[in-house]
């Protein structure tokens, strides 16, 4: 069987892979063919940190059955800026009665959420060591990112919607269970 790139100097592939990657440049920030226009490079904004949730203002967020902590999601620190993030406060409650607040943000357009801040029970915010963007994994065990990404945030195959439609989505799902 013979090779599919062959030539005698062996160059045939490098040179082809030279030229794909100049081409890959000339498309600027481009990630897809059909881009109408080019995207500019990504830069997240710089981190605000809201007041600490009260708890008037928190939206019961359903992850599963099996699930033993109850998530909240503080309705008044919900904002989506241009850089394509949804920011949130997230408060979650053991079934012992254990409470972990944190500030976190989800980034539809590559399927990752990042911690910003955790709260403190004096209503400080503290910086946390790894600040670095995960991947969402959608697992028995931490679901709750993958359900707000899913079903309220990057919902898919839909125009991604605006802040008041997060929020009144997280308040219409609250009141059907």
């Amino acid at each position: 069987m013979r090779p599919i790139f062959s030539s005698s100097s062996g160059r045939l592939p490098s040179v082809l892979a030279l030229a794909l990657l100049s081409s890959l440049a000339a498309c600027g920030g481009r990630t897809s063919l059909y881009e109408a226009e080019v995207k500019p490079d990504w830069k997240e904004r710089e981190l605000a940190l809201p007041a600490h949730p009260v708890a008037a203002d928190l939206i019961p967020v359903y992850v599963s059955p099996a699930a033993t902590t109850s998530f909240f999601i503080d309705g008044k620190s919900l904002s989506l800026a241009d850089d394509g993030i949804v920011r949130y406060t997230l408060v979650a409650r053991a079934a012992g009665g254990a409470e972990n607040v944190s500030r976190e943000g989800i980034r539809c357009e590559t399927a990752e959420r990042k911690l910003y801040a955790i709260g403190r029970a004096n209503g400080d915010w503290t910086l946390p060591r790894n600040t670095d963007w995960q991947r969402i994994v959608d697992n028995a065990f931490n679901r709750q990112h993958a359900v707000l990404a899913k079903e309220f945030f990057c919902p898919p195959g839909s125009i991604l919607p605006d802040r008041d439609e997060i929020v009144q989505s997280l308040r219409k799902a609250a009141a059907l269970r």
